[in-house]
C-alpha cells in the first residue's frame, strides 16, 4: 500500500489593522486648547477690573465706535482716536505731544549723541598712533554748548611757534585725525583760539587778539583739509587771554590752546540769533515807537498839525 501524501495546511494570520496617526493630531489640539484655556483663566484672575472692562469692550466693539469699545484691548500708554475725513469714517491712531515735550525729547536725544561721540573720540585717541602720543594735550568734555575738544600747549611741545600762527607738523596731524570723526557728524563746529597773558610785541598794531584769531583760522583750514565740510564751520573766534584755562598762572603754556566745540542746536540758534538770522531786526528804526505813535495821534486829534501846516496856494500846485 502506497504511502498517502501528507498535506500541510499553513494558515497565514493577518496583522492587526493600523488605525493611523490622526488621534495624535487631535490630542495635540486638545492639549493646546487646554493650555490656552488655563492661560486665559490665569490672566483673568490676575487682571484688574479696569483691564477686564477694556477686554470686554474690545470684544463687544473692536472698532471702538460705541462707549466702552476700544481699538486697543491692552493699554500700551498711547491714545486711540477715530478720525473723520471726506465724509467717511477712518480709523487712525494719534498721539498728542506738546511742543515742550518734543523739545525736551530732542535735547535728550542730542545729549545722547554727544555722549556717544565723546566715547568714540576717546576710543580713537587710544587706538590712533598719532593721537595717543598727544593724549595729554587733548582735553574732551561736554558743556552747555556741546562737545568740546581742547588742544593745549605743553612745555617743549607747543602747537605753534612763539608769536606765530603757523601750525607745527604734529599739530596738523592732530587736526587731520580729529577731522575724520568731526566731519562725519551733522553738527556745526565752533573754533576758538586762546593765548596766554604774555603781551605780543612782534610787530606794531598786532596783539594777542589778532594772533589768537589767526591761530583759530589756521586750525579751521587744517580741519577742512582733513575732511570737515566748509559749511560745517559756524564760528571762528580769537579770544586772546580773556578766557584763561589756568587763572592762577596766566602765562602757563596750557592757556595757549585751540578749542573746537561740536555745537548743539540750542547753541547754533543762539549764534544765529545774535548774528541777526532770526528773520527780524533787533531794532526797527523805520517803525516809530508806541510813545511816538501816541503823541502823533494826540497832535492829530487836537488839530495842532493843521495849524502848523502852511496853506497851499493854487499857483504853487504841480499840475
Amino acid at each position: 500500500m502506497a504511502d498517502e501524501p501528507i498535506i500541510v495546511k499553513r494558515v497565514k494570520k493577518r496583522a492587526a489593522a493600523h488605525h493611523g496617526g490622526s488621534w495624535k493630531v487631535a490630542f495635540a489640539d486638545f492639549a493646546t486648547a487646554m493650555m490656552a484655556f488655563f492661560l486665559v483663566l490665569w490672566l483673568t484672575t490676575n487682571a484688574t477690573p479696569e483691564q477686564k472692562l477694556a477686554v470686554e469692550g474690545y470684544f463687544k466693539d473692536p472698532v471702538g465706535y460705541t462707549e466702552g469699545g476700544s481699538q486697543n484691548p491692552v493699554d500700551l500708554g498711547g491714545s486711540a482716536a477715530v478720525l473723520e475725513a471726506s465724509g467717511e469714517d477712518q480709523v487712525g491712531s494719534t498721539i498728542s505731544v506738546d511742543d515742550q515735550s518734543i523739545e525736551s525729547l530732542s535735547e535728550q536725544l542730542e545729549q545722547r549723541q554727544m555722549e556717544e561721540l565723546f566715547q568714540d573720540l576717546r576710543e580713537q585717541i587710544e587706538s590712533s598712533e598719532t593721537l595717543s602720543e598727544f593724549r595729554d594735550q587733548l582735553l574732551i568734555d561736554i558743556t552747555d554748548e556741546g562737545l568740546r575738544i581742547q588742544i593745549v600747549d605743553r612745555s617743549q611741545r607747543p602747537m605753534f611757534d612763539s608769536g606765530s600762527a603757523q601750525l607745527k607738523p604734529y599739530s596738523q596731524d592732530i587736526l587731520f585725525e580729529l577731522a575724520k570723526p568731526l566731519g562725519s557728524v551733522r553738527n556745526k563746529l565752533s573754533i576758538t583760539g586762546h593765548t596766554d597773558a604774555t603781551p605780543f610785541s612782534g610787530r606794531p598794531g598786532y596783539t594777542n587778539w589778532e594772533l589768537s584769531a589767526d591761530r583759530a583760522n589756521a586750525a579751521r583750514r587744517a580741519l577742512v583739509t582733513g575732511g570737515v565740510r566748509p559749511e560745517q564751520i559756524s564760528r571762528v573766534v580769537g579770544l586772546s587771554d580773556s578766557v584763561l584755562f589756568d587763572k592762577e598762572d596766566p602765562t602757563a603754556p596750557v592757556n595757549r590752546r585751540i578749542s573746537i566745540i561740536v555745537l548743539n542746536k540750542k547753541a547754533v540758534g543762539e549764534i544765529e540769533g545774535r548774528a541777526g538770522r532770526t528773520g527780524e531786526p533787533l531794532i526797527d528804526l523805520t517803525k516809530p515807537s508806541e510813545a511816538e505813535e501816541e503823541a502823533a495821534r494826540q497832535r492829530l486829534e487836537s488839530g495842532e498839525w493843521a495849524q502848523e501846516e502852511e496853506p497851499v496856494r493854487p499857483n504853487e500846485l504841480n499840475w
